[in-house]
């Protein structure tokens, strides 16, 4: 197809619109020839999915003007020029400084953002009507170099134990990449970081009962070959690609939401742009009902006094967010001077 625009019908909640793509031809992933036309009829195949996931949260959009070998930025503030079915809240960034960021709430608006050359999509783990107070808690399961996806399938299974005991319903997709990401339905009555204080709480639990196959330690250089269980995915403006968004890796994955039981044996190269919408077709969407029953952080949060009144305190904050009371000096064990 040549680079002469096309008008996409694209279905929704408040009937069809028609959205401009131009370029359509463009290739953004070349491995797999993979277009940007591809990408946009791929969203309007798995919309209604990806909005009941994504939308309705303040969004972060991972930009690929070049495709995905290509340059790249991120773009939170609306575009000029956006539709008038795309809206916006204001959020506070850990700076304290606050602007307006993107909200999604039907697939047009994620076919626009395509046409943008949007590749991934970055929910906020808040909604839109109340930004500082999760009602997601997430933990992002990351293998280290010399682990693999089957490692974090085996994190995953035992976290899911974790947090079933005390009273939250865990829910798991691929990242996309090497790794899983857990979520638990959260009633949002806790800022952003009470909501951390409960993953690193659970993230503590599950690293006592597997201290060789997970780690909560920030540094790399301590975490050795073990799934680092990343807490700082939990801090606001933290954000990982949401369910049923692309990744810009060479085969064109997504990240795609599973069944427990479909969790072991599980390839995750299997879920692609490309084999995604008739799997959605084929079983439904594994998240669809994640919002039914949400639970609370209080015994989580239990824990974290537990552990805090034990001397496990605060641990490290991102590099380019403020200095936290009660955090440890943010240096690599290995330049710390003896006498800090």
């Amino acid at each position: 197809m040549g680079n002469e625009a096309v008008l996409l019908t694209v279905p929704g909640p408040q009937g069809d619109r028609e959205v401009r793509l131009s370029s359509p031809g463009r290739v953004l992933w070349p491995e797999t020839g993979t277009t940007k036309l591809d990408l946009a009829r791929y969203l309007i195949d798995v919309g209604t999915a990806f909005i009941r996931a994504n939308g309705d949260r303040p969004v972060t959009l991972q930009r690929f003007p070049d495709g995905v070998d290509g340059e790249q930025f991120f773009s939170k503030n609306p575009p000029r020029g956006a539709p008038d079915f795309v809206r916006s809240v204001t959020v506070v960034f850990p700076s304290g400084r606050s602007h307006p960021q993107l909200v999604l709430d039907e697939p047009a608006a994620a076919v626009w953002a395509v046409q943008m050359n949007t590749v991934v999509f970055h929910p906020w783990a808040s909604r839109a009507d109340l930004p500082d107070n999760p009602d997601q808690l997430r933990i992002d399961l990351d293998p280290q170099p010399g682990t693999g996806f089957d490692d974090a399938v085996t994190a995953a299974v035992e976290l899911r134990s974790v947090l079933g005991e005390v009273g939250l319903s865990a829910f798991v997709k691929t990242s996309g990449n090497r790794g899983l990401h857990v979520f638990a339905p959260i009633i949002p009555t806790h800022e952003f970081l009470d909501v951390r204080h409960a993953v690193i709480a659970a993230a503590r639990e599950l690293e006592r009962r597997m201290p060789r196959q997970v780690t909560t330690n920030w540094w790399k250089e301590e975490r050795g070959e073990r799934v680092f269980i990343d807490f700082n995915q939990a801090n606001r403006d933290r954000t990982m690609a949401g369910a049923y968004s692309p990744r810009p890796l060479a085969h064109a994955p997504v990240s795609c939401p599973l069944e427990w039981d479909e969790l072991v044996g599980a390839e995750a190269r299997d879920y692609t742009i490309a084999t995604v919408p008739a799997r959605l077709r084929a079983t439904g969407d594994p998240w669809a009902h994640m919002h039914d029953q949400p639970g609370t952080i209080d015994r989580l949060l239990g824990w974290w006094e537990r552990d805090r009144d034990a001397g496990l305190g605060e641990l490290p904050f991102p590099p380019d967010f403020p200095k936290m009371p009660g955090e440890p000096a943010r240096v690599q064990p290995s330049r710390a001077r003896p006498d800090r």
